[in-house]
């Protein structure tokens, strides 16, 4: 039976990568039998352009029909004067919220080719092969009450509620020892326990599901040890597990260790493996059009939506084998580019992998 994938190209650089992960869905479709019907909306200041909200219904309902789906990027400047409910992130969010994504995968690994564009020594990065679960649907992105009030003095506060229920906690931390248990069995739970109740309990819950896994270690930090810790020495660490927030800021942190924020893809599930995924890059407008994003990370996605939604690892080792096989070419788009390289754009960095997948064993 056919598996539904929706696709999301969105805002800015969106709709260039998307078109090469298409073209690599393409390649699996007719040349290694992977059934699949596509299908496509808008989503993000697109759709706001289109149809005045960043998440129209149809879209939402055809992402409630779809087995997964894969999102490019919303958001740019061009719509931030717009008011905050119908900002494109807003229709990120729903996505999020409506479908249940609540577990969200971020692998940070370090290409072996593309040690010398990280930022740090090579000895540092290099094999670092980390995973961040961030929690994703609750939090202080979605908690109420929110807002912007006016005190009686006349002066404007703003305010966002940090909340989370034990089950809401529970439920990502048995995600990251379940992943833990398929890597190197090593569990860091990232809280600010000491000045925040309510990541003091998430430190509670940590423990008491920690005791399930006994073959497991479990270990935790503080989330400002924990920004410097993956500089220090990110290799310390094997899956790490943290709230909505602080998993958005050391995701992006953990993304330069490897090189480029261009290589790093992200899966986002709901509780019957069923999930979006993206690059976790922006939409970056200052380079939109101009035809030299890096597809990569877009690319990998797929990799990641092969195996964890639509049960096909030995395609999904097969995008992972050709992304490697393109970089030993020396094939490098302008963010990860160094000298010696050949630099190329969007569209031929998507070429070359699909020739390599051809060409995979």
């Amino acid at each position: 039976m056919s598996k539904k994938i929706l696709i999301l190209p969105g805002d800015g650089i969106g709709p260039e990568i998307v078109a090469e992960a298409v073209r690599v869905l393409n390649c699996l479709r007719t040349d290694f039998g992977l059934d699949i019907d596509l299908d496509e909306a808008l989503v993000g200041g697109a759709a706001y352009d289109a149809a005045g909200h960043p998440l129209p219904d149809a879209t939402l309902e055809l992402a409630k029909e779809a087995d997964a789906i894969l999102l490019g990027a919303v958001g740019g400047p061009k719509w931030e004067p717009l008011d905050i409910s119908v900002r494109p992130e807003k229709g990120l969010l729903g996505l999020r919220s409506g479908l249940g994504l609540f577990a969200n995968l971020r692998p940070a690994i370090l290409y072996p080719q593309l040690a010398d564009a990280s930022t740090l020594k090579p000895e540092v990065v290099s094999g670092l092969n980390l995973m961040i679960v961030r929690e994703l649907t609750g939090g202080i992105y979605f908690g109420r009450p929110r807002g912007v009030r006016e005190l009686e003095n006349g002066e404007k506060e703003g305010y966002n509620t940090l909340i989370y229920r034990e089950s809401e906690i529970d439920r990502i931390l048995r995600v990251a020892f379940d992943i833990a248990q398929k890597r190197g069995r090593r569990v860091c739970s990232v809280d600010k326990a000491n000045v925040l109740e309510c990541t003091e309990l998430w430190r509670e819950v940590a423990i008491r599901v920690g005791e399930d896994y006994p073959g497991t270690e479990l270990s935790h930090m503080y989330v400002d040890n924990a920004a410097m810790q993956l500089v220090k020495a990110p290799k310390q660490f094997d899956v790490m597990v943290t709230t909505n927030m602080f998993g958005d800021i050391l995701s992006d942190a953990a993304a330069m260790l490897t090189g480029s924020i261009g290589m790093l893809p992200s899966a986002s599930l709901d509780e019957n493996g069923k999930g979006m995924y993206e690059p976790i890059h922006g939409s970056a407008p200052d380079i939109a059009g101009q035809g030299v994003a890096n597809p990569l990370a877009t690319i990998l996605s797929l990799a990641m939506m092969l195996r964890y939604s639509l049960d096909e690892p030995a395609l999904a080792d097969r995008i992972e084998k050709a992304v490697d096989r393109v970089l030993d070419q020396g094939l490098r788009t302008p963010d990860i580019h160094a000298e010696g390289a050949r630099e190329v754009g969007t569209a031929e960095m998507g070429e070359a992998v699909v020739a390599a997948l051809r060409e995979c064993d």
